[in-house]
């Protein structure tokens, strides 16, 4: 896979955009219109010691790129998830086990330049139908990673640009989401998800 980003990221940085890129790319063969999705990563070496057998649910390529980076990452999509209201009840309802490294989240926003923020209605359905009809929104898929490390990576796509190589790549073009999902990483002694 050719990496969309910089190649003088540190190893474990690198390995997680290549993960964010590659599950945004999966994402978006779906089209649009979505559901959020989530993803756990691991580390792929720590899986195969794990588990041997792993490695025959992985293709043969993934395999061969842990044994060379140890920093490799295989990512898992969680199914299942609980019946919501918002992407932050989603995320408030998630803690992840110590055996993961990581975690993705990919869901779609609408977008409105700063120019047209200040004439949104107070009223929910107003404002709704407002972002919804407006002929400059935006509509876009973002990705967030983040790794229990710190790290994180961003994965943007616009509808009127779906090409994979017009997707905006970056470890912090969403902070808000950033820290939204890094908080599903905090180590809880509640259940998990």
């Amino acid at each position: 896979m050719s990496r969309p980003v910089a190649s003088d990221l540190p190893a474990h940085v690198a390995a997680l955009a290549d993960a964010v890129s590659e599950i945004e790319r999966h994402v978006s063969r779906a089209g649009w219109d979505g559901d959020i999705r989530v993803f756990a990563l691991i580390t792929t070496r720590d899986a195969l010691a794990a588990d041997p057998a792993v490695a025959d649910q992985l293709p043969a390529a993934t395999v061969e790129a842990a044994l060379h980076d140890p920093h490799h990452l295989t990512s898992v999509e969680q199914e299942n998830l609980p019946a919501v209201d918002s992407l932050e009840e989603l995320l408030g309802s998630i803690v992840w086990p110590a055996t993961v490294a990581g975690c993705a989240v990919v869901t779609e926003r609408v977008i409105l330049p700063p120019s047209a923020e200040d004439g949104i209605p107070d009223d929910p359905t107003a404002a709704l139908a407002y972002v919804s009809t407006h002929p400059e929104r935006q509509d876009v898929r973002i990705a967030v990673g983040v790794l229990r490390r710190g790290s994180s990576w961003c994965a943007i796509r616009t509808r009127d640009n779906d090409d994979d190589l017009d997707v905006a790549h970056g470890p912090t073009l969403v902070p808000s989401l950033i820290e939204a999902v890094r908080t599903t990483l905090a180590e809880d002694s509640s259940d998990t998800y």
